[in-house]
């Protein structure tokens, strides 16, 4: 097959596929260029800057493009359904992420809990405000609500579990098996009222986002909110009007509603711990991924 990655893969990945004979071409197009760049490969390996819409499939038709992979969880910067109308295949490495992302929230609610980003921030500026940053919360004995309890939801609820947390899970599908004393499913509501730390882990939402002033308005008053989903999921103005009010103790966002993030209010609050959408950014990630894709294009050939 003749293969095209255009936001970069594992170099391990790329030489596998090689040694079985396949010819990989690393190469970012712009939106305008895809299409047309589509027509002369077999399959396009993808992970969150490139877009593949229905232009750029319209554009791609009666080529010999026949498979569609997203390095990665989600699927939202493909028009899946089109594509496989049209006689292409989408696929996509749900779980070669799962830890790395669900490490990084935890990451995020340990930075929010101790100040960790603004007092080191500070501390760059030449500062010493221990003061200003001496009354941290521990995670230990606390309930974590975890909004979208699949691999990465799950993955992180286990981690949770092993600190002495309780969990409280929201999703539509209920694995089972799971549930235990310190692991349960609840219905929203409950979650948000009861839920001293809260994780978002949902695909990207139509719609009105789900974390929005109603939704925050349910939540306990000094709550840890962490997104490493999809910036849309969250309205980013109510998120920032919670912030000031102290509603929202602290937020850990990897994800944002636009990016590279335009929103300079929010990602530069002393409240926020912000990270640039790496969520799925470990060495370790990225050669499950490469796998993943090496496994995917060799049962396809």
């Amino acid at each position: 097959m003749r293969i095209l990655v255009t936001d970069g893969m594992d170099k391990s990945a790329i030489a596998a596929l090689a040694k079985n004979g396949h010819e990989v071409v690393e190469q970012f197009y712009a939106p305008e260029e895809l299409g047309a760049a589509l027509r002369s490969f077999d399959c396009v390996v993808v992970r969150s800057a490139t877009k593949v819409r229905a232009k750029h499939i319209d554009e791609a038709k009666g080529s010999s493009l026949k498979l569609i992979i997203r390095g990665g969880v989600g699927v939202d910067n493909i028009d899946v359904a089109y594509a496989e109308e049209n006689g292409i295949k989408v696929m996509n490495t749900p779980r070669a992420s799962s830890n790395s992302v669900a490490e990084l929230a935890l990451a995020h609610m340990f930075s929010c809990s101790r100040f960790i980003s603004i007092a080191g921030a500070t501390m760059r500026e030449d500062k010493w405000e221990k003061k200003a940053y001496g009354k941290g919360i521990e995670v230990g004995g606390k309930t974590l609500g975890v909004i979208g309890y699949g691999r990465i939801g799950q993955a992180l609820g286990r981690m949770a579990q092993g600190l002495g947390m309780t969990v409280l899970a929201y999703d539509i599908y209920h694995v089972d098996g799971i549930e235990c004393d310190t692991m349960r499913y609840v219905e929203m509501d409950e979650l948000l009222a009861k839920s001293d730390f809260i994780s978002l882990h949902t695909p990207a939402i139509d719609g009105k986002p789900l974390i929005n002033a109603e939704n925050i308005a349910k939540m306990k008053d000094g709550v840890v909110f962490v997104n490493t989903s999809r910036g849309n999921n969250v309205d980013e103005d109510a998120l920032l009007s919670a912030l000031d009010s102290g509603k929202i103790r602290g937020a850990g966002l990897d994800v944002y509603a636009q990016e590279p993030s335009a929103n300079h209010a929010l990602y530069s609050h002393p409240s926020v711990s912000c990270t640039p959408h790496i969520g799925a950014a470990t060495k370790e990630a990225q050669m499950r991924i490469g796998e993943e894709i090496v496994s995917i294009i060799e049962s396809f050939a």
